[in-house]
């Protein structure tokens, strides 16, 4: 495979980032996997390869005519996981994922088709009412629901323990490994270690149980193939988590949006799920509250996981960033 140069190699805002794209026998191996796998298909690229370079993923668009395209991902060790984790929802949850053309697991690669239109396109290319966002929650809701009894099979995968008895090992870690917080903000995270340890006996004591927590579902990681109607994809920050702490992400970002006002909605349309499982209306929406302090410390994770020669100290201000969202008190 020959190397892609100039405008088809796009390095955004990371220029100095290194790869395996920088490795020629890396992309030589890749190319002999790509044509492989397109052959087993009956496919054939009909120009060049259009690569995105970022610290945390590779990922090349391969046209297959004027419209169609498949794509290429590779992932760094710490989100290798995301090829087998993304082969087994498809089984597990078909038609609210990708399935993916070929996955080699051991490398982190994975060949994908094309989703269609991204809900972040349809956003701005229309009017789209906030009933939506509601849509969308609740049928990401279902998809955790369903997972539940798959958290032992997540876990194999190698997705990272984010579940509430694991939190307050993560945040040691975290503040033990970080080297951006001023003393005043460390100290205040200090101070919350007691409290957030409560906070996380509480969540786990609801009755709800831990599964897949995508942890960063924005308006970028769905398509959108009819209205009312979302296909998740782009798992590589998932971890197994209690699943209210997927809520934040995409709430502040229909909030952004429509306006604060909406959230109260948008929890509700989240939670209808797990509504007569046995907690009370009261008590699952206390549970939103705790999982959406408690999941800057999920969050705070996905900083970790570039490739090591992720340059410059911008992963560690992000992580930093995220952790001092467990001072806020959550809008709900």
């Amino acid at each position: 495979m020959r190397q892609e140069t100039g405008p088809d190699v796009d390095r955004g805002s990371h220029q100095d980032a290194v790869t395996p794209w920088e490795d020629p026998e890396w992309r030589a191996a890749a190319g002999e996997w790509v044509e492989r796998v397109l052959a087993e298909h009956g496919l054939r690229t009909t120009g060049p390869w259009r690569v995105r370079l970022r610290p945390w993923s590779v990922l090349a668009r391969l046209p297959l005519g004027e419209r169609d395209a498949v794509w290429f991902k590779a992932n760094p060790p710490a989100s290798r996981f995301e090829g087998a984790l993304t082969e087994a929802l498809a089984r597990w949850v078909p038609g609210h994922v990708l399935r993916p053309l070929a996955v080699d697991a051991g490398r982190g690669w994975s060949m994908l088709p094309d989703g269609g239109e991204l809900f972040r396109d349809a956003l701005a290319r229309e009017p789209v009412e906030a009933a939506e966002w509601e849509a969308l929650l609740g049928q990401y809701a279902g998809v955790q629901r369903a997972l539940e009894p798959r958290a032992g099979e997540i876990a194999r995968l190698g997705v990272p323990d984010a579940t509430p008895a694991a939190l307050p090992g993560v945040l040691e870690r975290h503040l033990a490994e970080d080297t951006v917080l001023g003393p005043d903000d460390r100290a205040a995270l200090d101070r919350l270690r007691p409290r957030l340890a409560d906070w996380c006996a509480e969540l786990a004591a609801v009755g709800v149980a831990d599964t897949l927590d995508h942890a960063d579902l924005h308006d970028g990681q769905l398509f959108r193939p009819a209205p009312g109607r979302f296909t998740f994809f782009d798992w590589g920050d998932a971890v197994l988590s209690h699943p209210f702490c997927s809520l934040p992400v995409p709430a502040r970002k229909a909030a952004e949006r429509y306006g604060p006002e909406l959230l109260p909605r948008l929890r509700d349309a989240y939670l209808e799920p797990w509504t007569g499982a046995g907690t009370s209306a009261v008590g699952l929406r206390r549970a939103a509250r705790l999982a959406w302090r408690l999941s800057a410390v999920v969050r705070a994770g996905s900083w970790g996981r570039l490739f090591p020669t992720a340059p410059g100290a911008a992963p560690a201000a992000a992580r930093a960033r995220t952790l001092l969202e467990l001072l806020a008190e959550p809008p709900l």
